[in-house]
């Protein structure tokens, strides 16, 4: 993250022994170091949070892929019931045709010779 080398941390150092005093610089490391860990709790919670929000927003995408084509599946499947449907609502509509039934005029015939047969 920071490129911070040994040196710089040594100058730091002796820059704030001697700013501070033996008495205040055991306060003032453990004081930098308290802010030093929550920072870097914040940042991991704000790293954590981003990572969560993308992982769901990836799982949207996906969902709403799989949805599409799992309609688009359904709306193939439904093609042949709709015209098996359609089938039937013509055999309601016009009963002779659709269920292989004779004409009613051969029918009458067959009445007539079974008349005429008694």
């Amino acid at each position: 993250m920071f490129d911070i080398g040994f040196a710089e941390i040594l100058i730091v150092s002796v820059v704030a022994l001697l700013v501070l005093g033996p008495d205040k610089l055991p306060v003032a490391v453990k004081t930098c170091g308290m802010w030093i860990g929550r920072i870097k709790r914040s940042v991991t919670a704000i790293q954590h949070e981003i990572s969560e929000e993308l992982r769901v927003e990836e799982l949207r995408r996906t969902t709403a892929i799989s949805k599409e084509e799992l309609e688009k599946e359904l709306s193939e499947m439904r093609k042949p019931f709709k015209a098996a449907a359609k089938d039937v609502e013509s055999a309601v509509a016009d009963p002779n045709t659709a269920s292989g039934t004779a004409p009613k005029g051969e029918a009458s015939s067959n009445t007539d010779s079974d008349k005429s047969s008694t």
